[in-house]
Order: structure tokens, then sequence, then C-alpha cells
């Protein structure tokens, strides 16, 4: 892959306003100005989408402080251009940056149905939930056209492989024939992501995703068609959305939201230098104090990494967010939790096309 030198400019609908190289770089590249004639900057970047072929589709973990243990992302790269998105440094792994490229330079997981059959009727495969958005979100503005997210959903559908689905975006009611049917099967629920309600910060913050509104809109048609649903106030961050907290728990609890959660703002590997770009740019103001909250609580530094601490932080100030958290959906009926664990033993294994028909024996 080639990287876009790109100096620090603001775009429209693109979150972060440079494209530093990723970690993995070795060679480093600079624009110089040799006096020689310029093109004027555009005001606006294309998106690229290109196909990746992909010999698995399920990913696994085993981190103590993640609720699941599979996850499937339809998507490289995000084209909501969260300026915070944890996922950014994964580009870094295709030779690009996890600035602009992140945003404008997306993939596609190529033939994602037909790898997920296969790997669903491995003899070896072991049924466990899966979640759809763990990094990069699944009902982007992209699947609109491409609908990769809607082809897995057939396959957990026809399966009855439980899954959740994690998004900023209300495309999710499109595919809510097959969620609905998922749900009265006890094989699914939806978390929608709400990090402010002021339309202004998520213009400048999560550029590409649904309106505060629309979120919260897709809450109640969700919580109507009877699929469980719940709110992850994520990230929040000190100084800049943490006093939302509450009115967005209310928010979400009037929609329709049977559960929340909550994340701290994380700021791994080049996004803690992306953000801070940001914050200097539209809260200069605010930039150090906001970036001295995070440190106190991430012990003196700008990122922890360590489990059970990294997503809630550590120190007074984390704590009393911990307790503005449970006092509010204590007064809201909202639990901390999703719930019951979604059902495994109604799977049937598929027979991918072309494979030997199950004898039953």
């Amino acid at each position: 892959m080639r990287r876009t030198i790109i100096g620090r400019q603001s775009f429209t609908g693109r979150g972060a306003l440079s494209n530093p190289p990723g970690r993995f770089d070795r060679q480093q590249l600079a624009t110089v100005d040799d006096g020689w004639y310029m093109e004027e900057s555009p005001e606006s970047i294309d998106t690229t989408l290109e196909p990746e072929a992909a010999r698995e589709l399920i990913s696994t973990n085993d981190s103590p402080d993640i609720p699941f243990e599979q996850s499937i992302n339809p998507y490289r790269g995000c084209e909501h251009a969260c300026i915070y998105c944890y996922a950014r440094p994964s580009h870094a792994y295709m030779g690009l940056s996890p600035g602009l490229d992140f945003e404008t330079r997306l993939f596609y997981k190529a033939d994602a149905a037909k790898v997920l059959e296969t790997q669903l009727a491995r003899p070896g495969y072991v049924c466990k939930p899966i979640t759809l958005g763990a990094n990069t979100d699944p009902y982007q503005p992209v699947e609109r056209r491409m609908r990769v997210t809607r082809s897995i959903l057939e396959v957990l559908a026809r399966t009855r492989h439980p899954v959740t689905v994690i998004t900023k975006s209300a495309l999710v009611l499109r595919d809510l024939d097959l969620l609905g049917e998922l749900a009265r099967l006890g094989l699914t629920s939806v978390a929608l992501s709400i990090t402010t309600q002021d339309n202004e910060l998520k213009r400048l913050m999560e550029p590409r995703a649904a309106s505060p509104q629309a979120r919260l809109r897709t809450l109640a048609a969700l919580h109507e068609a009877a699929v469980p649903c719940g709110v992850l106030v994520a990230p929040v961050i000190p100084a800049l959305t943490d006093h939302e907290l509450e009115a967005i728990l209310a928010a979400a609890a009037q929609a329709g939201a049977q559960w929340a959660g909550y994340v701290l703002l994380r700021l791994p590997y080049e996004i803690k230098d992306l953000f801070r770009e940001w914050l200097a740019e539209h809260f200069p103001q605010r930039a150090s104090h906001i970036m001295s909250l995070i440190r106190e609580m991430r012990g003196g530094r700008d990122n922890d990494p360590h489990f059970g601490s990294r997503m809630r932080g550590t120190g007074p100030y984390a704590q009393l967010l911990r307790e503005r958290f449970r006092i509010a959906c204590q007064r809201l009926k909202l639990r901390t939790r999703s719930g019951e664990p979604l059902q495994t033993s109604q799977f049937t294994p598929p027979t991918p096309t072309g494979s030997q028909l199950r004898l039953g024996l």
C-alpha cells in the first residue's frame, strides 16, 4: 500500500486532521515547499473501497474485560471518521495511516457469507455468540450498497447462531426482518453507541455517524420491534462529554433501552497524537485540561493498556464516573448487563455448497 502525504488540514466530513505514519512505517515522508507551483488542497477527500480476501471471518479474543469471545468485522477502516476510534491503529497493518487513510481508504471482506459458512460448518466449531461491530461499525455508510453485514446476518439467521450488534447507525433498521426473527428465538441484542446529544460536537467528533436524535429513534424502533437493545455511552471524554452521562442514559431509557454501559476514552498508539491535534484545532482553550484529566485517570499517562482499568480508568475522577453511572442506571431502572446470555443450543451448522452432506449418524 502507498500512504498519501497530507499535511494538517480540516476536510469536509472527516475527523482526523492529518495522515501520520503508522507505527510499522520504516520510511518517513514529509511535504516540502520548494517554491514551485503547488495545487490547492481539496476541501474534501473521496472514499475508496477495495476487497480484502479473508480466509477466516471470525476473530477470537480472551480479554477478561471484553464481554464476548468471538467477533466479525465486515470492514477495515470506518467512514464514520470518529476521531477517538481505538481501531484506527489497525490500518498500520495495511501500510496505511491511522489518520485520514483510516476514514477514506476502506476494505470490505470479500465473499464474507461464503467464508463464514465454511467456518461454521467445520466439525470442531463451537457455537458462541458473535459480536458485529467490535472494531469498525458494521453499518457505516458503505454498507448501504455493499450489504456485507446483511449477508453475514442472513447466514447467522439461517443457522440460528446468536449475534450481538454494536453500531452508531440507523441503517441497522434495514435489517429489522432478520434481527426480529433472531430476537424471537432469543438469539440477538443490539447496542447503540451514543457519545453526545450535542449535534455540533457530534459533527466535529463523529462526522459521518448518525445524529444523536436518529440513534435514539433507532432505539425506539428496535424496542417497538421487540429486539433487545441497550445504549453504550462510549467513549466518555472528561471535560468534554462527561457532563452528558446522565442525560444520555435518561434519553436512551425513555426510547426503550433496557441496559447500559460506558467506556472511558482510550488513546492507544497513534490515537493520542491524532486526538491532541484535534483538540488543539477545535477546543484549544480546554485541550490541556482535558488531557490532564485523562492522564489523571490513566496513571499519569495518555493511555493505560492494562486489563481491568483500561475501560474505566483509576483515581477519584474515574470513581466519580462509576458512581454517577451506577446511580443513574439504578434510578432509570437500566440493567448494567445486557441480560441473559444468548442461546447457543439452537445452532444448526450449515452445509456449504459443494460440501459432502451430513449423514446424521
